[in-house]
């Protein structure tokens, strides 16, 4: 399907743009179809999935295909654990497409409306040392390339460009299918709890190596880290999952709705902002249940954010954490969305944030209402100074220069990107600036 005309916007509508025509494939041989189409009348072309990415980077002046109607599982081994997936499959359908498998992805990140080909694409990951990112789980990618031919990445075919298109920004090819190495299903038990500030972060190495899985949310203006601490457990462990009535009053009524009145009203008048936070982190964050991994590992959020995400290395976490603490309070600022920390292991990825290192990720946020120019650029100094690396779907300022001293295989990169896509079919302003040209 073909559409002339119409505008573009991501979730968190800080990127919009009308392209010059929208196409829906059905089909890989439709994505060949639309390239070539594209090549032919000079156009870029670009494809999009959930549009969770809050930069650009998915932006399409010339073609825009959406891939809604590519998702669903093309082959499945339950032996290997291999599975193949179209690439607009969104991440919130994977686990009932790998049930009757008896599989499911080792990790997932927070949020599971992205597709799969946008969530490897731009670093998406979740929390657990011992866990890389989405893209760590890729095991072979079928993509179009910008001649217009498909190009088959796997462990016996052009094996050496892996790490690379694994986690490629959208800069090498339109991805048609993705394969992923899963692992047997298997429950998890979560305990959500708050805990003193001062006593996380005195004993964060212990606590992150204890879980399989840890992360916490400070809310500013509290002394009170929320955790979540989880352990994998055989998919035979007895289930208790929460009360359906507590869970909705907790996520849906308090982490939402009220959330998002609160966030509102915090525009208009700033001053209720420290009390509200204060008064969510005893609402909040203390239950424990066990429950299928997927309904553990991601969250719902339908209050509409800003983020900016930097990875740093393990080690600079804490140092990093408590200046960005110090200068919310010297800058008394009201800032009305909490801090995430989440951490991650060492990983081949070209172009992955955790390349090369342990890493712990320090994510800021604020309601998209909400001027976050300010808040933003004073912690991105901050995460430059410990040796951070932006998240590649989230807000950040750096470009191709500045990104090229913090990746070992950023040149290696730009060179594939010279050999497969040479006159920038691919291209838009966004990857302009973060890979030059």
């Amino acid at each position: 399907m073909t559409r002339i005309g119409g505008s573009w916007s991501n979730w968190a509508r800080t990127a919009q743009i009308t392209p010059l025509r929208v196409e829906r494939p059905r089909t890989p041989e439709g994505v060949q179809r639309a390239v070539r189409a594209a090549a032919a009348q000079g156009l870029t072309v670009k494809a999009v999935g959930a549009g969770h990415s809050f930069t650009g980077i998915a932006a399409a002046p010339g073609v825009l295909l959406e891939l809604d109607d590519m998702q669903g599982l093309v082959t499945a081994d339950a032996g290997t654990g291999r599975v193949t997936l179209l690439a607009g499959t969104r991440l919130h359908r994977v686990p009932r497409l790998l049930a009757p498998h008896g599989l499911a992805m080792q990790n997932l990140g927070d949020i599971d409306r992205q597709s799969i080909a946008g969530a490897i694409s731009t670093g998406t990951h979740g929390t657990g040392a011992r866990f890389g990112g989405l893209a760590t789980q890729v095991v072979g990618v079928t993509m179009i390339t910008a001649a217009g031919e498909f190009l088959r990445v796997d462990e016996d075919q052009n094996a050496d460009l892996l790490p690379a298109v694994a986690l490629g920004l959208g800069a090498l090819g339109i991805i048609v299918e993705v394969t992923l190495q899963c692992v047997p299903a298997f429950v998890m038990h979560a305990i959500d709890e708050p805990a003193p500030l001062a006593d996380v972060l005195a004993t964060l190495d212990d606590r992150v190596a204890a879980s399989d899985h840890f992360e916490f949310y400070w809310f500013p203006h509290t002394e009170v880290a929320l955790t979540k601490r989880q352990t994998r457990l055989p998919e035979s462990t007895v289930r208790r999952p929460l009360p359906v009535v507590g869970k909705w009053i907790d996520e849906t009524l308090l982490s939402n709705g009220v959330y998002r009145a609160v966030c509102a009203a915090g525009q208009a008048v700033p001053a209720i902002t420290p009390r509200f936070n204060r008064l969510a982190v005893k609402l909040t964050g203390d239950r424990e249940y066990t429950d299928r991994s997927h309904r553990v590992l991601t969250q719902n959020r339908n209050v509409r954010f800003r983020e900016m995400e930097y990875a740093l290395p393990a080690e600079n976490v804490v140092t990093a954490f408590r200046t960005v603490q110090e200068l919310i309070s010297r800058r008394g600022w009201r800032i009305e969305f909490p801090m995430e920390l989440r951490f991650a292991a060492q990983d081949d990825r070209w172009l992955s944030t955790a390349h090369g290192r342990a890493s712990g990720y320090i994510a800021v946020h604020r309601f998209w209402r909400a001027d976050h120019t300010a808040y933003f650029d004073a912690v991105e100094q901050i995460m430059l100074e410990h040796g951070g690396r932006p998240h590649w779907g989230k807000l950040h300022s750096l470009d191709a220069e500045q990104l090229r001293e913090r990746y070992p295989r950023f040149d290696d990169f730009r060179a594939l990107r010279d050999r497969l896509d040479p006159e920038r079919r691919f291209g838009n302003r966004h990857l302009e600036r973060v890979l030059g040209d």
